[in-house]
C-alpha cells in the first residue's frame, strides 16, 4: 500500500468519525419549510444566501458524510464504498443526494434550485470518490 493511500484512507477514516453526529440530524420539529428563513439549525449548518435569507442547513460536506454512513439509506442512496462505486460509475451524482435528503425532511425543497448548494455538494461528492480512488 502506497503511503499517501494509506494516509488518505486515514484521514477520511477520521472526518467521517468526527462527523458521525450528522446521522442524527433532525429537521426542525415542525417539519413545515415555508418559514425556512426564520428556522436556523445551529449543528452542522451552513448558511446559503441564494434562495432564502437567514436560512441554514446542512453544509453540503455534512450531507455527503451523511450519505457514506447511511443516514440516506430509507431514500434509496446506498453507504460507504457502494456509494463511492456508483458516484465513479455516475449512478449517483450530488442532486441525488439532496433529492434524498430532501425527503428525509433534513433540507428544505428549495434548496433543490441552489445552484451553489447543488455544486458544492457535486464537488464533496467528486472529493470524496477521488480520494478512494487512489
Amino acid at each position: 500500500m502506497k503511503l499517501a493511500t494509506l494516509i488518505n484512507s486515514v484521514a477520511i477514516i477520521g472526518v467521517f468519525a468526527l462527523t458521525s453526529g450528522i446521522a442524527n440530524a433532525e429537521p426542525p420539529t415542525d417539519n413545515n419549510y415555508a418559514n425556512a428563513g426564520q428556522t436556523n439549525i445551529a449543528i452542522n449548518s451552513n448558511t446559503l444566501n441564494s434562495n432564502s435569507k437567514n436560512a441554514s442547513y446542512l453544509k453540503p460536506f455534512n450531507l455527503v458524510s451523511l450519505a457514506y454512513q447511511g443516514g440516506l439509506k430509507q431514500q434509496g442512496i446506498p453507504s460507504g464504498g457502494t456509494l463511492i462505486s456508483e458516484r465513479q460509475n455516475r449512478k449517483i451524482v450530488g442532486e441525488d443526494l439532496v433529492k434524498a435528503a430532501v425527503n428525509a425532511n433534513k433540507l428544505p425543497p428549495q434548496i433543490l434550485n441552489d445552484q451553489n448548494y447543488l455544486s458544492a455538494v457535486r464537488a464533496e461528492l467528486t472529493s470524496l470518490s477521488r480520494d478512494f480512488s487512489n
